[in-house]
């Protein structure tokens, strides 16, 4: 699949799970995609939940989601610290706003609980968090990889295949 051209987001803040950045990192560049770390302030270091860093390119405040054709937010712990960003929250919100890709994984759809993302969609994520997906207006669905509309949501590392293939499938229809 060749998706030279396109640019995607992949948030990162600290405590982030590290096969949920790592493997959408690696295979949408493979897929010819320009990946960008966004975290909250550029150049900022963020560990993982095992140390590992990941560097953001760029700070949420600094870009636009007109730049991105879609954005990917991993769980870990991350989520929680991305949610008390009011620039990542505005980019994700943004990013959805436009109709692009919003593909959440584990407790990433957390941070959709943030936005109106999740308000009359079907959409699945680790089962601690179900109750507040389904408080954020979702129908929970209990499967590997679930899209509705633009959103694009799975449960847990395990499912990182079929999460990945999805949205570089959406990113190929444009």
């Amino acid at each position: 699949m060749d998706l030279r051209g396109k640019r995607v987001a992949v948030l990162v803040e600290q405590k982030y799970e590290e096969l949920e950045v790592w493997y959408p990192v690696y295979r949408l560049r493979e897929a010819g995609c320009e990946v960008v770390l966004v975290g909250p302030k550029a150049g900022e270091v963020y560990p993982s939940k095992l140390g590992y860093p990941a560097k953001a390119d760029v700070g949420a405040a600094d870009v636009a989601a007109d730049r991105f054709d879609a954005i990917v937010i991993p769980g870990g712990f991350a989520p929680d610290y991305i949610r008390r960003s009011a620039a990542m929250l505005k980019l994700v919100r943004d990013v959805y706003a436009q109709g692009k890709p919003v593909a959440a994984i584990c407790h990433g759809p957390w941070v959709l609980c943030s936005t109106t993302a999740l308000k009359g969609r079907k959409a699945t994520g680790f089962h601690s968090i179900k109750d507040d997906m389904v408080n954020a207006g979702a129908t929970f669905v209990d499967q590997e990889v679930c899209v509705d509309g633009n959103v694009i949501t799975s449960r847990k590392p395990d499912d990182l295949p079929a999460f990945v293939r999805t949205l570089l499938e959406l990113l190929a229809r444009g």
